[in-house]
């Protein structure tokens, strides 16, 4: 029985990471651009209803809603080779496409004002569902539309669809550069609060360790978007690949989750891929055993989120799950397992046993690959709250000074008075709070102890 999954595509980050997740699976299960099954593609091993469905015509369409309140990304979608793919009735532009102007209130706001309409299109996709088992939603935590219309929309469907489950791929914004949204910081703490209250997992995708990663491990000088959304888009693929090539254990999301969040809110995952390669490298190919890769994942550099991982001696990882494709021999998974415990390679938290997962997944016969065997990880690490910690630094700047607040003034949300903030930012340093309580023998007991808000 497949356990189907609607994928939300929001504001201008979201779509574009979404249109090369939906790239790579047509690569991986031989479908067309304009969503025909390729003749070399009929063995039928994989599961492609978990992300498509088909149409009367054979087509395969995705289970995708497209949603922003500009037009740009998404004309730019529906004019290239990938337009025939979608369901056109799945894609919402706002009406008078002038966007959220970089302002989560704004974003919120539209949200509201058009929550008829995009949740028409969730409920058809949702009826249209054998037996759905949740929500995928890609977007940004800093602009107007991902943050503000994405924190309203995921809060609207944790009322409507209690039971099912929310994962969020939320890319945060590059610490590296200077932004040209000076309303960063707000915009982030605000869709933080509905993360940490509203979602079940978020895949954390951070823009300051992608670009370093294109720069020191591909050789990249300037990184474009698409080849940082190709990064994304491998690591979606990768942690869904269990899903659409389902062996006997991680074929369902809730699978996947469980293992890797003991607790509800600390559900803010950081991803690790290897090994990674651009076109210039492909001649140069080493040799990759299964230890050789899981000994990599632990590595700080091939981490996608900047957060000093071995720095700071009392942060450790709660969870570990690693997805390895390829030709692997189960054997060689237990001995590297056994090897990293040796070593002590990685530290875990002392109130729950040392969990590195392991799940063997196929690759798609379709895409040729020159390593025999590459890995993602998922893993569930106390230094995450590093992120949040700077998020909240950033924040208190500006609001020591009351930077920027007219924009969000002007909206109802903050009309009467900005307690929203305040509220936001205690959540945030709460969650702060409970992951370093994490990284003590006391945690068990903690939850009695401090009042959740």
């Amino acid at each position: 029985m497949p356990r189907e999954i609607i994928t939300l595509q929001l504001g201008q980050c979201g779509n574009q990471i979404g249109m090369e997740f939906w790239k790579q699976l047509c690569t991986e299960h031989g479908i067309s651009p304009e969503g025909i099954l390729e003749d070399f593609a009929v063995e039928g091993t994989d599961r492609k209803d978990v992300f498509f469905y088909q149409a009367d015509d054979e087509h395969y369409i995705p289970r995708a809603v497209l949603l922003d309140l500009e037009p740009r990304v998404i004309n730019t979608i529906m004019n290239s080779p990938y337009s025939k793919l979608y369901n056109p009735e799945n894609v919402y532009v706002s009406k008078d496409g002038g966007g959220a102007g970089n302002n989560w209130a704004h974003g919120y706001e539209q949200g509201e004002h058009h929550y008829e309409e995009v949740f028409d299109i969730i409920d058809r996709e949702a009826d249209g569902s054998d037996s759905l088992e949740g929500f995928v939603i890609c977007h940004s935590i800093a602009g107007g539309t991902g943050s503000g219309m994405g924190s309203y929309i995921i809060e609207k469907l944790n009322d409507r669809f209690s039971k099912k489950l929310i994962q969020a791929y939320s890319v945060f914004p590059n610490q590296d550069e200077i932004s040209d949204v000076v309303v960063q910081p707000y915009n982030s703490l605000l869709t933080l609060k509905r993360l940490t209250q509203n979602a079940d997992c978020v895949v954390v995708l951070d823009n300051t360790a992608l670009h370093r990663i294109a720069a020191d491990r591909l050789q990249i000088e300037n990184p474009t978007f698409a080849q940082i959304n190709h990064l994304v888009s491998t690591v979606m693929s990768v942690s869904t690949a269990t899903l659409r090539y389902p062996g006997y254990m991680n074929n369902d999301l809730i699978g996947l989750i469980a293992s890797l969040i003991p607790t509800p809110r600390l559900h803010f995952l950081m991803t690790g891929y290897t090994p990674l390669s651009s076109d210039a490298q492909m001649l140069s190919i080493r040799k990759t055993t299964v230890l050789d890769v899981m000994r990599r994942l632990l590595q700080p550099k091939n981490m996608m989120v900047s957060t000093p991982v071995t720095r700071q001696a009392n942060h450790c990882y709660i969870s570990i799950l690693n997805i390895i494709q390829g030709e692997v021999d189960p054997t060689q998974v237990h001995k590297s397992l056994q090897r990293i415990r040796e070593r002590k390679l990685a530290q875990f938290i002392p109130w729950g046993p040392a969990s590195i997962q392991v799940a063997l997944s196929r690759k798609s016969p379709y895409v040729q690959s020159a390593n025999r065997v590459s890995g993602l990880m998922l893993a569930n690490h106390t230094s995450i709250s590093s992120l949040f910690e700077r998020c909240i630094r950033q924040y208190d700047k500006l609001r020591k000074r009351e930077a920027f607040l007219d924009q969000f003034k002007k909206m109802a949300v903050f009309k009467d008075n900005l307690d929203e903030f305040d509220l936001s930012r205690e959540v945030l340093q709460s969650l702060i709070d409970e992951y370093h309580a994490a990284t003590t023998p006391g945690y068990i007991n903690w939850g009695t102890q401090s009042s959740f808000i």
